[in-house]
C-alpha cells in the first residue's frame, strides 16, 4: 500500500543509541562491538570507529558543540596521522581511502591533519596524477580503484593542496574519457565485469565532482543506466536489503545527476519513491541489539547517507524532525 510519507525518525533514534554505544572516551570510538568468526576486526579504537563517529552525528543533527569536546574529538583524529607519510592506516581500506576518509572527518570540525600529505604531494605534478588514474584497474576492479583515485583528489583538496588548475586538469582527464554509452567508468574500459561495478566506482568521482560544482559527464546516460539496473534487477540481489554503501552510491547517482537535466524528472522521482517504500521500513525493522551490520560504525553511515540522500531527493516525502544533512554537502568523500 502506498503511503504519503515515512517518519524515519526511528531510524534516527537507533543511530543516536548505536554511536553512543561505541564510545571509548571523548572522541574515541570503537568500529565494531563485537568479533567476527574469523576474529579479523580491529577491536577498541579505530579510525574507522572514530570518524564515522563524527559523520554519523553531524548527519542526523546531533554534532559536537561544546569546545572542549570538540578539542578531543580533534586531537584524536589527528593523532592517528603517520608523521612521516602523512597519511592514515587502517586494515580494511586502501591507506588513500583511510586518509581521505580521516581527513573528511576532521573537516567537519574546521581542522586539518598536523604534518603535510608527503606520500600524496608528489601527484600534484600533472603527469603523475595522470599516470595514476590511468593505471587503475578500471576494466576488473573499478568500484575499489575508486578509493584511490578518488580519494587522491578528496585528500588533496581538503587540505588545501590542490589548485584550481590541478582539479581542472583532473576533471577534464575524467570528462574526456567518461563512458558515453552507459554514463559510468571509462570509455572503452568497461572489462567484463557487471556494471553495477562501474556503478560504485563512479559515485566517488562524481562527489568530487558535485563538491567542485563541476558538471557530470553525460548525466542522461546516468539516469538511465541507474533506472535501468534497478527496474531489471541487475543492482545486487541485496540492494536494499543490506547495510552498505551500493544503496547511496545509486540514490547519489540518480539523484544528483537529475539535478543536472530535465530528463526523466518524474521518472526519477518514481522509481526514489519506490525504493524508499521498501528501504526505509526495512532498515526501521532491524534490531540494533543483535544486527551485526548495523553496529559497524562505518557500514552503518552508509545506510545512513543513503536515507539523507532520499530525504533531500524526496521532499515532503522523508520526514524528520531534524532535517538530515548529508556530510557530501559540505566536503567531498564517505
Amino acid at each position: 500500500m502506498s503511503v504519503s510519507h515515512i517518519d524515519v525518525d526511528p531510524i534516527v533514534g537507533k543511530v543516536r543509541r548505536i554511536v553512543a554505544s561505541h564510545r571509548l572516551a571523548e572522541g574515541d570510538y570503537c568500529r565494531w562491538l563485537w568479533q567476527d568468526e574469523k576474529s579479523t576486526r580491529e577491536l577498541g579504537t579505530n579510525e574507522y570507529g572514530c570518524a564515522d563517529a563524527a559523520n554519523l552525528l553531524y548527519t542526523i543533527g546531533d554534532f559536537v558543540q561544546d569546545p572542549d569536546s570538540r578539542a578531543a574529538w580533534i586531537s584524536k583524529l589527528q593523532s592517528m596521522q603517520n608523521p612521516e607519510t602523512g597519511m592514515f592506516v587502517e586494515a580494511t581500506h586502501h591507506t588513500i581511502h583511510t586518509t581521505a576518509h580521516c581527513l573528511a572527518a576532521l573537516e567537519l570540525f574546521d581542522a586539518r591533519p598536523l604534518y603535510p600529505l608527503t606520500d600524496l604531494l608528489p601527484y600534484l605534478d600533472h603527469q603523475a596524477f595522470t599516470a595514476f588514474l590511468d593505471a587503475l584497474p578500471w576494466e576488473t576492479g573499478p568500484w575499489n580503484a575508486s578509493h584511490q583515485g578518488a580519494g587522491l583528489f578528496a585528500s588533496l583538496v581538503i587540505t588545501r593542496d590542490a589548485d584550481r588548475a590541478w582539479q581542472d586538469a583532473y576533471f577534464t582527464w575524467l570528462r574526456e574519457r567518461a563512458c558515453s554509452t552507459s554514463g559510468l567508468g571509462l570509455e572503452g574500459r568497461q572489462g567484463s565485469i557487471r556494471l553495477v561495478q562501474q556503478l560504485g566506482g563512479w559515485f566517488h568521482y562524481m562527489f568530487n565532482h558535485e563538491y567542485a560544482r563541476e558538471p557530470f559527464p553525460y548525466p542522461e546516460k546516468i539516469i538511465d543506466t541507474c533506472i535501468d539496473l534497478y527496474r531489471n534487477q541487475q543492482l545486487s540481489p541485496l540492494m536494499g536489503r543490506q547495510i552498505s554503501f551500493m544503496e547511496i552510491d545509486w540514490v547519489f547517482l540518480l539523484n544528483r545527476s537529475s539535478r543536472q537535466t530535465p530528463h526523466r524528472f518524474h521518472e526519477v522521482k518514481e522509481t526514489l519513491w519506490d525504493f524508499a517504500q521498501s528501504y526505509l521500513p526495512w532498515l526501521a525493522s532491524l534490531d540494533e541489539q543483535i544486527h551485526d551490520a548495523l553496529n559497524d560504525l562505518h557500514m552503518l553511515f552508509g545506510a545512513v547517507c543513503a536515507v539523507a540522500e532520499l530525504q533531500l531527493a524526496l521532499p515532503g516525502k522523508v520526514r524528520t524532525e531534524v532535517p538530515l544533512k548529508l556530510v557530501l554537502d559540505r566536503r567531498p568523500f564517505i
